[in-house]
């Protein structure tokens, strides 16, 4: 039986590989001689998924899932998670930023009785100013407006026990939050605290325009706030408005203090005109989502692995 899963998911880290390999099999070894590496490719177009490979000839203990393209960080390590036979499943990202040695002490923590242990951060190494502090405003908001506890100043790494993977796995939605679905699942959770490192080497996959397609997917997935703004937000037009439209009326018929064409009249409509598009832009964020999960594609798809095809696969379009 395996005790201890360790999930990576790649993304152009040719150079990191190697590393976080012996880094992650030295703390393995000493938790347990029974243990997993998962390296799941997420669509590399270097040579990372050719390390990966040779890495598994030498050792039966790394196993592999290379999925057919890009599907992002989310659903690689959902799909690590899917296929994982260990009592424990540890997620950790191979730019090396979050040290596999802290491992050892999600494992002792875990073991103490908590099905969760997430590594939180002391300090952010190597990130910009502007990432750091947008990171923290997001969080805070979306613990705010959000009905579950989302942990303040975590990542993705962190240890979970095989009976949150068993939940995780019955959660099939196409834009994946996992540390909001892990964060909604409950059961007893602790923490470890940290200090980031750096990024070892490379270039984050993590761009700007991921980051914000990340915090929409956590904002939609765990708050209907952005529904309740459009609505009060169309009450208070309509509020306003109503009264721009009594101030015109007394304008033309009492005072009769007014100019034909009043710019005023345009300004009103912009303004209900932009409310509108963006009331409108929201609701299409929420139906897009649903529309996604309506379809019922694969989460995604493996071109290449080294474990049973034919189990992956059912679990892949389950």
């Amino acid at each position: 039986m395996i005790e201890l899963s360790v999930v990576i998911p790649v993304f152009n880290e040719e150079k990191n590989i190697s590393t976080i390999y012996n880094r992650c099999i030295s703390v393995a070894n000493a938790i347990s001689d029974y243990f997993e590496i998962i390296f799941v490719n997420d669509g590399s177009k270097d040579d990372s998924f050719q390390l990966i490979h040779q890495l598994a000839k030498q050792d039966s203990r790394v196993k592999y899932i290379s999925l057919s393209r890009n599907f992002g960080h989310q659903i690689a390590v959902s799909a690590g998670l899917d296929i994982c036979a260990g009592n424990y499943a540890v997620i950790i990202d191979a730019d090396l930023q979050d040290p596999p040695e802290i491992i050892n002490d999600l494992y002792t923590k875990a073991k103490e009785g908590f099905d969760v242990v997430y590594a939180k951060r002391n300090t952010r190494k190597g990130e910009t100013l502007f990432k750091t502090i947008t990171a923290k405003f997001f969080y805070r908001i979306l613990t705010k407006i959000t009905s579950i506890n989302i942990p303040l100043d975590t990542g993705d790494f962190r240890i979970i026990s095989r009976k949150v993977i068993e939940v995780l796995k019955q959660m099939p939605e196409q834009q994946k939050f996992l540390r909001g679905q892990i964060a909604w699942v409950g059961f007893n959770q602790a923490s470890v605290s940290y200090n980031r490192d750096e990024r070892a080497d490379g270039k984050s996959g993590y761009t700007i325009r991921k980051m914000v397609r990340l915090a929409f997917d956590g904002i939609t997935s765990f708050s209907n706030l952005p529904l309740r703004i459009a609505t009060i937000a169309g009450f208070l037009v309509s509020g306003i408005t109503f009264c721009v439209a009594m101030y015109a009326l007394y304008a033309r018929f009492i005072s009769r203090d007014y100019v034909p064409g009043w710019t005023s009249i345009i300004i009103s409509v912009l303004f209900i005109g932009g409310v509108q598009l963006i009331t409108i832009g929201i609701i299409g964020e929420y139906i897009s989502r649903i529309s996604s999960n309506v379809r019922n594609r694969p989460l995604y798809v493996i071109s290449d692995t080294n474990i049973d095809y034919s189990k992956v696969n059912e679990k892949s379009s389950q």
